[in-house]
Protein backbone atom coordinates (compact mmCIF):
# COMPACT_ATOMS: atom_id res chain seq x y z
CA UNK A 1 0.00 0.00 0.00
CA UNK A 2 1.36 3.41 -1.01
CA UNK A 3 1.58 6.09 1.65
CA UNK A 4 0.76 9.26 -0.27
CA UNK A 5 2.51 12.44 0.75
CA UNK A 6 1.21 15.81 -0.44
CA UNK A 7 3.86 16.03 -3.17
CA UNK A 8 2.80 12.62 -4.52
CA UNK A 9 -0.66 14.06 -5.20
CA UNK A 10 0.81 17.11 -6.95
CA UNK A 11 3.25 15.13 -9.10
CA UNK A 12 0.68 12.45 -10.01
CA UNK A 13 -2.06 14.91 -10.96
CA UNK A 14 0.39 17.18 -12.78
CA UNK A 15 2.01 14.26 -14.59
CA UNK A 16 -1.40 12.94 -15.60
CA UNK A 17 -2.28 16.36 -17.01
CA UNK A 18 0.97 16.44 -18.98
CA UNK A 19 0.43 12.89 -20.26
CA UNK A 20 -3.10 13.73 -21.41
CA UNK A 21 -1.80 16.86 -23.11
CA UNK A 22 0.90 14.93 -24.98
CA UNK A 23 -1.41 12.06 -25.93
CA UNK A 24 -3.85 14.45 -27.59
CA UNK A 25 -1.25 15.73 -30.04
CA UNK A 26 1.10 12.82 -30.57
CA UNK A 27 0.83 9.98 -28.08
CA UNK A 28 3.43 8.39 -25.81
CA UNK A 29 2.12 10.01 -22.66
CA UNK A 30 2.65 6.68 -20.91
CA UNK A 31 6.35 7.53 -20.76
CA UNK A 32 5.33 10.17 -18.22
CA UNK A 33 2.78 8.08 -16.32
CA UNK A 34 4.95 4.96 -16.09
CA UNK A 35 7.87 7.05 -14.84
CA UNK A 36 5.64 8.52 -12.12
CA UNK A 37 4.26 5.13 -11.10
CA UNK A 38 7.67 3.45 -10.93
CA UNK A 39 10.09 6.22 -9.94
CA UNK A 40 7.90 8.53 -7.82
CA UNK A 41 5.35 6.17 -6.28
CA UNK A 42 7.69 3.18 -6.20
CA UNK A 43 5.38 0.61 -7.81
CA UNK A 44 6.95 -2.52 -9.31
CA UNK A 45 7.07 -2.39 -13.10
CA UNK A 46 4.38 -5.00 -13.71
CA UNK A 47 1.94 -3.34 -11.27
CA UNK A 48 2.68 0.07 -12.78
CA UNK A 49 1.87 -1.41 -16.18
CA UNK A 50 -1.57 -2.50 -14.95
CA UNK A 51 -2.29 0.67 -12.98
CA UNK A 52 -1.40 2.82 -15.97
CA UNK A 53 -4.38 1.39 -17.90
CA UNK A 54 -6.88 3.28 -15.68
CA UNK A 55 -5.95 6.70 -17.01
CA UNK A 56 -5.63 5.35 -20.56
CA UNK A 57 -9.19 4.02 -20.39
CA UNK A 58 -10.66 7.25 -18.96
CA UNK A 59 -9.00 9.35 -21.64
CA UNK A 60 -9.99 6.92 -24.41
CA UNK A 61 -13.66 7.06 -23.43
CA UNK A 62 -13.82 10.86 -23.39
CA UNK A 63 -11.84 11.21 -26.62
CA UNK A 64 -13.89 8.58 -28.48
CA UNK A 65 -17.10 10.37 -27.46
CA UNK A 66 -15.65 13.64 -28.75
CA UNK A 67 -14.64 12.15 -32.11
CA UNK A 68 -18.10 10.60 -32.48
CA UNK A 69 -19.79 13.88 -31.60
CA UNK A 70 -17.91 15.73 -34.35
CA UNK A 71 -18.44 12.96 -36.92
CA UNK A 72 -14.76 11.99 -37.16
CA UNK A 73 -15.18 8.33 -36.18
CA UNK A 74 -17.02 5.85 -38.39
CA UNK A 75 -17.48 2.27 -37.26
CA UNK A 76 -17.33 1.05 -40.89
CA UNK A 77 -13.74 2.31 -41.17
CA UNK A 78 -12.53 1.10 -37.80
CA UNK A 79 -14.28 -2.18 -36.98
CA UNK A 80 -11.85 -4.52 -38.78
CA UNK A 81 -8.80 -2.90 -37.20
CA UNK A 82 -10.37 -2.95 -33.73
CA UNK A 83 -11.49 -6.57 -34.11
CA UNK A 84 -8.11 -7.81 -35.37
CA UNK A 85 -6.20 -5.95 -32.66
CA UNK A 86 -8.04 -7.86 -29.93
CA UNK A 87 -6.28 -11.27 -30.35
CA UNK A 88 -2.86 -9.59 -30.37
CA UNK A 89 -3.77 -7.37 -27.41
CA UNK A 90 -5.03 -10.29 -25.31
CA UNK A 91 -1.78 -12.18 -25.99
CA UNK A 92 0.22 -9.11 -25.01
CA UNK A 93 -1.81 -8.61 -21.83
CA UNK A 94 -1.30 -12.21 -20.73
CA UNK A 95 2.43 -11.92 -21.43
CA UNK A 96 2.64 -8.72 -19.36
CA UNK A 97 0.70 -10.28 -16.47
CA UNK A 98 3.06 -13.19 -16.01
CA UNK A 99 6.42 -11.72 -16.97
CA UNK A 100 8.73 -10.92 -14.06
CA UNK A 101 9.19 -7.37 -12.80
CA UNK A 102 12.82 -7.50 -13.98
CA UNK A 103 11.72 -8.66 -17.41
CA UNK A 104 9.24 -5.82 -17.74
CA UNK A 105 11.80 -3.21 -16.71
CA UNK A 106 14.28 -4.61 -19.24
CA UNK A 107 11.75 -4.17 -22.04
CA UNK A 108 10.85 -0.73 -20.70
CA UNK A 109 14.49 0.43 -20.78
CA UNK A 110 15.10 -0.90 -24.30
CA UNK A 111 11.96 0.81 -25.59
CA UNK A 112 12.90 4.11 -23.97
CA UNK A 113 16.26 4.09 -25.74
CA UNK A 114 14.72 2.99 -29.04
CA UNK A 115 12.08 5.74 -28.86
CA UNK A 116 14.69 8.36 -28.04
CA UNK A 117 16.85 7.43 -31.03
CA UNK A 118 13.80 7.30 -33.30
CA UNK A 119 12.71 10.76 -32.20
CA UNK A 120 16.17 12.22 -32.71
CA UNK A 121 17.05 10.59 -36.05
CA UNK A 122 13.58 10.33 -37.64
CA UNK A 123 11.78 13.49 -36.51
CA UNK A 124 9.63 13.76 -39.62
CA UNK A 125 7.77 10.58 -38.68
CA UNK A 126 6.45 12.24 -35.55
CA UNK A 127 6.07 15.87 -36.60
CA UNK A 128 4.67 15.53 -40.12
CA UNK A 129 3.07 12.15 -40.93
CA UNK A 130 2.86 11.71 -44.70
CA UNK A 131 -0.25 10.55 -46.54
CA UNK A 132 1.64 7.84 -48.43
CA UNK A 133 -0.99 5.30 -49.48
CA UNK A 134 1.03 2.14 -49.87
CA UNK A 135 -0.83 -0.86 -51.22
CA UNK A 136 0.23 -3.67 -48.92
CA UNK A 137 -1.00 -7.29 -49.17
CA UNK A 138 -3.85 -8.10 -46.81
CA UNK A 139 -1.80 -10.63 -44.81
CA UNK A 140 0.92 -8.01 -44.24
CA UNK A 141 -1.59 -5.50 -42.92
CA UNK A 142 -3.16 -8.17 -40.74
CA UNK A 143 0.22 -9.14 -39.30
CA UNK A 144 1.01 -5.50 -38.50
CA UNK A 145 -2.33 -5.00 -36.74
CA UNK A 146 -1.88 -8.17 -34.67
CA UNK A 147 1.70 -7.19 -33.76
CA UNK A 148 0.61 -3.70 -32.79
CA UNK A 149 -2.19 -5.16 -30.70
CA UNK A 150 0.31 -7.39 -28.90
CA UNK A 151 2.57 -4.42 -28.21
CA UNK A 152 -0.32 -2.31 -26.91
CA UNK A 153 -1.51 -5.13 -24.68
CA UNK A 154 1.99 -5.77 -23.37
CA UNK A 155 3.06 -2.19 -22.65
CA UNK A 156 1.06 0.95 -23.45
CA UNK A 157 4.10 3.22 -23.77
CA UNK A 158 4.52 4.57 -27.32
CA UNK A 159 1.39 2.82 -28.58
CA UNK A 160 -0.22 5.98 -29.95
CA UNK A 161 2.83 6.95 -31.96
CA UNK A 162 3.30 3.50 -33.47
CA UNK A 163 -0.42 3.21 -34.22
CA UNK A 164 -0.50 6.55 -36.06
CA UNK A 165 2.64 5.67 -38.00
CA UNK A 166 1.09 2.38 -39.13
CA UNK A 167 -2.29 3.81 -40.13
CA UNK A 168 -1.05 6.99 -41.81
CA UNK A 169 2.30 6.00 -43.35
CA UNK A 170 1.67 2.33 -44.14
CA UNK A 171 -2.09 1.95 -44.51
CA UNK A 172 -2.92 5.33 -46.02
CA UNK A 173 -5.43 6.82 -43.57
CA UNK A 174 -5.52 10.57 -43.00
CA UNK A 175 -4.28 11.77 -39.64
CA UNK A 176 -7.67 12.74 -38.17
CA UNK A 177 -9.30 9.41 -39.03
CA UNK A 178 -6.22 7.52 -37.83
CA UNK A 179 -6.33 9.33 -34.50
CA UNK A 180 -10.02 8.54 -34.03
CA UNK A 181 -9.48 4.84 -34.83
CA UNK A 182 -6.45 4.77 -32.52
CA UNK A 183 -8.46 6.11 -29.59
CA UNK A 184 -11.31 3.65 -30.17
CA UNK A 185 -8.99 0.64 -30.53
CA UNK A 186 -6.88 1.53 -27.50
CA UNK A 187 -9.99 2.10 -25.37
CA UNK A 188 -11.53 -1.20 -26.49
CA UNK A 189 -8.62 -3.46 -25.56
CA UNK A 190 -7.68 -1.37 -22.51
CA UNK A 191 -11.06 -2.13 -20.94
CA UNK A 192 -10.20 -5.85 -21.13
CA UNK A 193 -6.61 -5.23 -20.06
CA UNK A 194 -7.68 -3.33 -16.96
CA UNK A 195 -10.06 -6.11 -15.89
CA UNK A 196 -7.37 -8.77 -16.34
CA UNK A 197 -4.70 -6.78 -14.50
CA UNK A 198 -7.18 -6.05 -11.68
CA UNK A 199 -8.13 -9.73 -11.46
CA UNK A 200 -4.43 -10.57 -11.20
CA UNK A 201 -3.89 -8.05 -8.39
CA UNK A 202 -1.76 -5.68 -10.48
CA UNK A 203 -3.77 -2.45 -10.17
CA UNK A 204 -3.42 0.28 -7.52
CA UNK A 205 -6.67 2.19 -7.93
CA UNK A 206 -5.81 5.37 -6.02
CA UNK A 207 -2.67 5.98 -8.08
CA UNK A 208 -4.43 5.15 -11.36
CA UNK A 209 -7.45 7.34 -10.62
CA UNK A 210 -5.24 10.27 -9.64
CA UNK A 211 -3.50 9.98 -13.00
CA UNK A 212 -6.86 9.70 -14.75
CA UNK A 213 -8.17 12.87 -13.08
CA UNK A 214 -5.15 14.67 -14.50
CA UNK A 215 -5.26 13.06 -17.93
CA UNK A 216 -8.83 14.07 -18.82
CA UNK A 217 -8.34 17.87 -18.45
CA UNK A 218 -4.85 17.49 -19.90
CA UNK A 219 -6.37 16.06 -23.05
CA UNK A 220 -8.80 18.98 -23.25
CA UNK A 221 -5.95 21.46 -22.89
CA UNK A 222 -4.01 19.62 -25.59
CA UNK A 223 -6.97 19.94 -27.97
CA UNK A 224 -7.04 23.71 -27.37
CA UNK A 225 -3.26 23.93 -27.86
CA UNK A 226 -3.43 21.97 -31.12
CA UNK A 227 -6.23 24.18 -32.41
CA UNK A 228 -4.83 27.61 -31.49
CA UNK A 229 -1.02 27.43 -31.38
CA UNK A 230 0.88 27.30 -34.70
CA UNK A 231 3.35 24.41 -35.14
CA UNK A 232 2.18 22.76 -31.91
CA UNK A 233 3.59 19.39 -33.00
CA UNK A 234 7.13 20.78 -32.98
CA UNK A 235 6.80 21.94 -29.39
CA UNK A 236 5.43 18.56 -28.32
CA UNK A 237 8.19 16.78 -30.24
CA UNK A 238 10.85 18.71 -28.32
CA UNK A 239 9.04 18.07 -25.05
CA UNK A 240 8.93 14.33 -25.79
CA UNK A 241 12.70 14.21 -26.28
CA UNK A 242 13.24 15.83 -22.87
CA UNK A 243 10.72 13.53 -21.13
CA UNK A 244 12.07 10.33 -22.68
CA UNK A 245 15.67 11.34 -21.97
CA UNK A 246 14.86 12.00 -18.30
CA UNK A 247 12.89 8.74 -18.01
CA UNK A 248 15.70 6.74 -19.64
CA UNK A 249 18.37 8.24 -17.37
CA UNK A 250 16.18 7.47 -14.36
CA UNK A 251 15.44 3.89 -15.51
CA UNK A 252 19.14 3.19 -15.92
CA UNK A 253 19.86 4.58 -12.45
CA UNK A 254 21.92 7.57 -13.58
CA UNK A 255 20.22 9.94 -11.12
CA UNK A 256 20.65 7.48 -8.25
CA UNK A 257 24.33 7.09 -9.11
CA UNK A 258 24.82 10.85 -9.24
CA UNK A 259 23.15 11.27 -5.85
CA UNK A 260 25.25 8.61 -4.16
Amino acid sequence: MIEFEWYHWVITLGGGFLAGFINTLAGNGSVVTLAILTDVLGLPGNIANGTNRIGVLFQSISSTATFRFYGKLKWSESRLIVMWMFPGAIAGILTAMFISNEGFMTVYKVLLVALLFTLIFKPSRWITPTDNRNKLPYWVRLTMILALGFYGGFIQMGMGLFFLAMLVVLLGYNLITANAIKILAVGAYTSIALLLFWWNGQVVWLAGLLLAFGQVPGGMAGAWFASRVPNAEKYIYRLLIVIILIAALSAFGVFSLAAS
